[in-house]
């Protein structure tokens, strides 16, 4: 029987080979098209997928590991996280209050901020982890999880890519949110390989016990590694190129971080740790009796060092590479171009202003890959500045693709002021990528109303139109700046007179304060080419500062207000005081002309001009989200 039967089925077995297996061939070859592709499911990638999701776009996100925000399974490899999360700033307006939570992202959920998960100034990487993941769940995003894309190749109007099992994937624009995940190691230094990397490096500090060790970098991984280690080694040394930059004095987040700074202690204190400059590239790594030694490359007759008092002349049991990391672009084909920044963002993908791929058109890039635009500027490199470059990315591509202009509120020209102040007092995303993202006011020809814009990119200020929708002439751009020459490695940043509080002397302000630029035409593209480098924007026909505030709350009337309305009456050459309906009746009788507020309050009683309150205009500002 069992033969009759093996016999009797093979027909029916042959008949499935050739009729359903091609079948299968040609469902499992079938190419899944998607409008959007993003690359990643960490912070960025779900940053913008939020804001595609809103809208309803047909979008997917691409995640090679099971979980989203995978990076931070194992790093930072000390589990501390370096980005702030005060949980109390004595205020309860959400918008502020995010100027100084540097891990969530941007939501409508109130339950999805990181005071919800952790207490710690500093939390655990493992919160960040399922923060992320629960922002996933609870939005809804659509995350395609252990997909590892690769072979991404532009093919006429479209970019097509497969996963690990061969599925094949085409969208029309495609979002690399993969961050900077590969491991920075110098292929000109000899010896490279006796040495460990950030990567692989032991957590416990008992695996240092009574060691020497070498830690080749100095950021703020090389000096976390330090810091977890150096009470259990007899020294720990630091060697790098530049010297040491500390955040506090160049304002920039990325440079070392007083959280991870205690080695400075006992090398300044001069307790057997120590920190010095040189180049990697002349140096090389020798092995010898099951110790490590760095020697200069030139002098090879010498087995150890060149000079008797040579700093680094004793061997080293553990070497550790804190480098740093760099694009990956093994994911892309062959054929595909990814040119890199130059110099010092050669790490980085090359974009333009308006975070589009320099070599590949509808190729945009998000969160860290994007931070060769404002590299030791801002904070586009870090959660709490590109939650809001990913928002005016996506602001940019509804317009480019879906011709929906840039969110802005409509105002009569008398609301002006309090618009602003509003704005300078509670703004999260122009205090936080400042010098980079800027509110702007367009001026309206019939000089009774005015466009506000929020958070638009200033280096594409000249085509406001071609990114963002809006016809515009006469500008107002306010922009977050430090003082120029306040910030830097080597300067007292602690010096008596580091501040001011004198509304004449808001020039001189060294601080982060408010800058007003006021345009009577837009700047060309060739005016935004030949402003200095250190220049937020070109010189402008009116500039104003507003003064430094110990508070940062700009919102005195003799030191803030005040000089801000003199600013403004020059510009739009109209007298901006508010005035009872008294004092109107009795101008317009005795005077040519009555002011502004007069002549907007007739205007509205006759219904000639909308009526918007400042609580329609709150409510507009929400809409802007």
């Amino acid at each position: 029987m069992r033969t009759s039967n093996t016999l009797t089925m093979r027909p029916y077995i042959c008949l499935m080979t050739y009729v359903f297996l091609p079948i299968l061939i040609v469902i499992g070859t079938t190419t899944i098209h998607h409008d959007y592709c993003i690359i990643g499911a960490g912070p960025s990638g779900l940053q913008l997928g939020y804001f595609l999701h809103q809208k309803n776009r047909n979008y997917i996100i691409f995640e090679r590991n099971n979980v989203s925000g995978s990076f931070y399974l194992k790093y930072p490899r000390h589990r501390k996280l370096i980005s702030i999360n005060k949980r109390n700033t004595g205020k309860t307006n959400k918008e502020f209050n995010l100027r100084h939570d540097w891990n969530s992202l941007i939501s409508h959920d109130e339950s999805l901020q990181i005071r919800h998960y952790s207490k710690e100034l500093f939390p655990h990487a493992d919160i960040l982890v399922r923060y992320l993941n629960d922002y996933k769940e609870k939005l809804g995003l659509r995350v395609q999880y252990n997909t590892n894309i690769q072979n991404i190749e532009h093919q006429q109007d479209l970019y097509s890519m497969e996963d690990s099992n061969s599925q094949k994937y085409t969208c029309s624009k495609l979002i690399m949110a993969t961050g900077i995940a590969t491991p920075n190691i110098p292929e000109n230094v000899p010896g490279m390989e006796y040495v460990t990397g950030y990567e692989d490096v032991s957590v416990n500090p008992e695996d240092f016990e009574g060691q020497s060790v070498l830690i080749l970098g100095r950021g703020n991984a090389a000096f976390e590694t330090a810091d977890a280690i150096y009470g259990s080694t007899n020294v720990v040394h630091m060697v790098a190129r530049s010297r040491v930059r500390l955040s506090w004095a160049t304002h920039y987040v990325g440079d070392l971080r007083a959280v991870n700074n205690g080695l400075l202690d006992t090398y300044q204190l001069k307790s057997l740790d120590g920190v010095l400059e040189a180049g990697l590239e002349e140096v090389k790594i020798v092995q010898q009796d099951g110790k490590l030694h760095l020697q200069f490359k030139e002098d090879e007759e010498d087995p150890i060092y060149s000079i008797d008092n040579f700093a680094l002349r004793d061997p080293y049991d553990k070497i550790i590479r804190c480098l740093g990391f760099k694009f990956d672009k093994s994911i892309f084909n062959n054929k595909t171009v990814i040119s890199s920044g130059r110099g010092r963002t050669k790490k980085y993908p090359k974009i333009n202003y308006n975070y589009e791929s320099a070599d590949n058109p509808n190729m945009f890039f998000a969160g860290t890959v994007t931070h060769s635009l404002d590299f030791r500027k801002s904070a586009g490199g870090f959660i709490h500045g590109f939650r809001y470059t990913a928002r005016a990315l996506h602001h940019l591509l509804e317009w480019r693709y879906h011709q929906v202009p840039w969110p802005s509120i409509r105002a009569p020209i008398t609301q002006i002021e309090n618009t602003i102040m509003k704005r300078l007092n509670e703004a999260s995303g122009t205090y936080q990528m400042f010098g980079v993202l800027g509110d702007l006011i367009i001026l309206n020809e019939n000089g009774l109303e005015f466009e506000y814009l929020e958070e638009f990119p200033i280096n594409l200020i000249d085509e406001l139109y071609k990114n963002a929708g809006h016809n515009a002439t006469r500008i107002i751009a306010i922009v977050m700046e430090y003082g120029k020459d306040f910030s830097g490695p080597g300067n007292d940043i602690f010096r008596i007179d580091r501040a001011t509080g004198e509304p004449a002397e808001a020039h001189h302000s060294n601080f982060l304060h408010p800058v007003f630029y006021y345009y009577d035409k837009l700047p060309t593209e060739q005016d935004m080419r030949k402003k200095p480098l250190r220049d937020a924007l070109p010189s402008p026909k009116l500039l104003h500062h507003i003064v430094e505030d110990f508070l940062t709350s700009w919102d005195g009337w003799t030191s803030h207000i005040l000089p801000l309305r003199r600013f403004l009456e020059e510009a739009l050459d109209r007298d901006l005081r508010s005035y009872f309906a008294d004092n109107c009746m009795k101008l317009a009788l005795t005077c040519t002309d009555v002011p502004l507020s007069c002549q907007m309050d007739f205007m509205e009683g006759q219904g000639l001009v909308p009526t918007y309150s400042l609580a329609q205009l709150a409510k507009d500002s929400k809409l802007l989200l």
